[in-house]
């Protein structure tokens, strides 16, 4: 059998005060009750010596509040990538004394709708709702009424009827327009990737893109299209490179498009970044396992989940959007062009 756990009131018996005053000074109420620096100290060493742990399940039953965080994705904590903002999520409640519990559903609704159910038996204060990829989101209608904030992900309308913790992709375009730029870039700057309307990721970067470029009275030269995967990438770069195509420098929407486009031109005998400079988008582990090291701008998964965090449990604001920024990441697949 496990041994038995010592109750506040031992700790009081053992502190020699009442079980009233050993309550206060373990939740910090000494001050408030004029309580004796003397007696503090002899609770405090009580609770040490019989290793004394509040009962939070009977704390919760009388107060409601049971400090615990339900985080509800769809394939957000499958991916090691992506589940740093899992990580990031997991630091901020235990910074905060909060237990965060985490269901995902794989994108079924019978089975987020169960999960959810499942953390509202089980009393949990609040919740995360995440997406694996920034889209447009319906909250659950089980949520209603309960406090939510969206990591990942947002929701119609032109109000925000909860907080919606998103990366700063327009900025991000922004800042590959002008990483390209400060090198002395102007002209041959190609987009490599297919830019869907209905991708937000997509969508925001090069809106990004084309506002840091027109800002220096500079533009696009074009767009390879492809799929945001190395071997369309390597197909439709090749293509290129076989009909003529002689770009300076190459904005890739993603590091897997990145990887694809390294090795057409390396199989066409362009070097990077003699020939043509690479600049990405996530900073993925494989931006800094290419050779040359990939310049990428940074997705914050661990800044989105504990900004979420901070959102959830931080004090009541008006709903509104939060865009965490992506920093650069300089690596060495960007320079000057080269003289042609």
């Amino acid at each position: 059998m496990p041994p038995q756990r010592a109750t506040l009131l031992q700790v009081a018996q053992r502190a020699g005060v009442s079980r009233s005053t050993a309550s206060f000074v373990l939740a910090g109420r000494h001050l408030d009750m004029r309580i004796s620096e003397d007696a503090r100290q002899r609770v405090l060493r009580a609770a040490q010596e019989l290793d004394y742990r509040p009962n939070l399940m009977a704390r919760s039953l009388r107060t409601k509040v049971t400090r615990t965080i339900a985080l509800v994705s769809d394939t957000l904590a499958a991916d090691p990538y992506a589940g740093r903002a899992i990580n990031g999520s997991l630091a901020a409640a235990v910074a905060q004394d909060h237990l965060l519990f985490i269901g995902e559903s794989e994108g079924d609704p019978v089975v987020e709708q169960k999960l959810i159910g499942d953390f509202l038996d089980r009393q949990v204060d609040a919740f995360i709702y995440a997406s694996m990829f920034t889209r447009q989101v319906r909250v659950p209608k089980q949520l209603k009424g309960h406090p939510v904030v969206l990591l990942n992900c947002l929701t119609r309308g032109v109000r925000p009827t909860h907080h919606q913790i998103v990366p700063d992709e327009l900025a991000a375009g922004w800042s590959a327009a002008s990483t390209l730029l400060e090198a002395g870039h102007r002209a041959g700057i190609y987009l490599v990737g297919r830019p869907d309307e209905h991708v937000f990721a997509g969508r925001e970067r090069l809106a990004g893109i084309r506002e840091g470029l027109n800002a220096a009275d500079a533009r696009l030269a074009g767009t390879v299209e492809c799929d945001w995967w190395p071997d369309s990438a390597y197909e439709a770069v090749s293509r290129a490179l076989a009909e003529g195509w002689s770009p300076a420098a190459l904005i890739c929407l993603n590091d897997r498009v990145a990887l694809g486009t390294y090795q057409a031109l390396r199989a066409a005998g362009r070097a990077i970044p003699e020939d043509v400079s690479v600049i990405s988008f996530d900073d993925s582990e494989m931006a800094a396992w290419l050779r040359p090291q990939l310049t990428s701008i940074s997705l914050p998964h661990y800044q989105l989940g504990w900004q979420a965090v901070e959102k959830l449990l931080g004090p009541p604001t008006d709903p509104a959007v939060l865009r965490v920024p992506m920093p650069v990441r300089r690596r060495a697949s960007v320079t000057k062009p080269a003289v042609r």
